[in-house]
């Protein structure tokens, strides 16, 4: 793993390590990326008010949430194909989330099986799901992720169909040989050619383009583990979710691949949290890349952050070793804001540290 001094470092990095294809799939956004800048921009809206003389040593992280437990509110959010990024795929980044304390989530599109991702290490784990257009084929995914001791599903909802990442249609985006679906028994068309990604039909193909309310009630009778819908955005979708009995949300535009010009998740986020009154947990992801972020993110309502580009940064640089330090080195600076803002605990963070820039 190279040295670095923040995680905006690493993108760099990772495109001189990566193969192009893999790379442009990580890196790239719909259409014009407008939604991609914007996550990122949206943290810029806010600055600090930090207090003085609070007193007070090391900050308390610790995160209790959906009966897991987390050393800081920086959980891995889910990302499809890391064998695009290590030979180890989603075992090493498994097995460096729980090396730093944290939780992994693992992707419906992983590499590896979740079987063999739930055997590469003894920490707490999440399953994302997409609904399969063959419903039995989602059914027995959820089975199999209960059986295999994942401690929540999380559904994700806003890819009804894929969404146009040009950067997939210009590099002729395509597993290389070798590297298929670890849960699915199907393969995902080998285009290589340029202005034609394979994903797209696959999603198309695969993937259920008429997901309503009623596929989340469906799934809440297929098992007793907490359900979380990721891709919300709205207010009004969030209190739909804890109608339907959703266990958390996941406050997210997708990392700014689906809908562009989509509202920023920062953004949407006071309005989520507001909808919500407290009933369930609400994490956010998109565009974070400091610890001052995630203390942004915590002071607006949210109850933990989830992080993807940059682990997956990390694990193209060091494998195992590489997302264990991404991570590490986000708690360090997460402490280290905390301490200067004079928060000792995450219950301690609120608006009124918080003012528009």
């Amino acid at each position: 793993m190279p040295a670095f001094q923040n995680l905006a470092q690493l993108e760099d990095l990772a495109r001189r390590r990566m193969s192009k294809v893999g790379f442009e799939y990580y890196v790239g956004g719909a259409e014009d990326e407008v939604a991609v800048r914007s996550a990122r921009e949206a943290f810029g809206k806010w600055v600090f008010r930090p207090r003085m003389l609070t007193g007070g040593g090391d900050p308390d992280m610790r995160l209790r949430i959906l009966g897991a437990e987390a050393a800081f509110p920086v959980l891995v959010a889910p990302t499809a194909f890391h064998g695009l990024a290590h030979p180890d795929k989603e075992l090493a980044t498994a097995r460096g989330t729980h090396d730093a304390g944290s939780i992994f989530t693992a992707s419906t599109s992983s590499n590896a099986s979740l079987e063999d991702i739930a055997a590469s290490c003894a920490g707490p784990k999440w399953f994302q799901l997409y609904m399969q257009r063959d419903r039995k084929v989602s059914e027995r995914l959820v089975t199999r992720a209960g059986a295999a001791g994942y401690k929540a599903i999380m559904l994700t909802v806003d890819v009804p169909v894929a969404g146009r990442r040009e950067r997939d249609l210009r590099v002729g985006f395509h597993l290389p040989p070798g590297l298929d679906l670890g849960n699915l028994k199907v393969r995902i068309p080998k285009s290589g050619q340029r202005n034609k990604s394979g994903l797209v039909g696959f999603i198309a193909n695969q993937q259920a383009s008429e997901l309503a309310w009623s596929d989340v009630d469906s799934l809440r009778g297929l098992t007793k583990l907490p359900i979380i819908l990721k891709g919300i955005l709205t207010a009004e979708d969030a209190e739909l979710a804890v109608r339907h009995g959703a266990s958390a949300i996941v406050v997210s535009n997708h990392g700014g691949r689906q809908l562009d010009h989509s509202i920023a998740p920062l953004d949407a986020l006071p309005e989520v949290v507001a909808a919500v009154k407290g009933k369930v947990p609400v994490l956010v992801d998109g565009g974070i890349q400091r610890g001052t972020d995630v203390l942004k993110a915590l002071a607006l309502g949210a109850n933990a952050t989830m992080l993807g580009r940059p682990v997956l940064w990390g694990l193209a640089l060091g494998g195992r070793e590489g997302v264990r330090a991404v991570l590490e080195h986000l708690r360090h600076e997460v402490a280290t804001s905390m301490r200067l803002l004079g928060a000792h605990r995450l219950a301690d963070l609120g608006p009124q540290f918080l003012a528009r820039a």
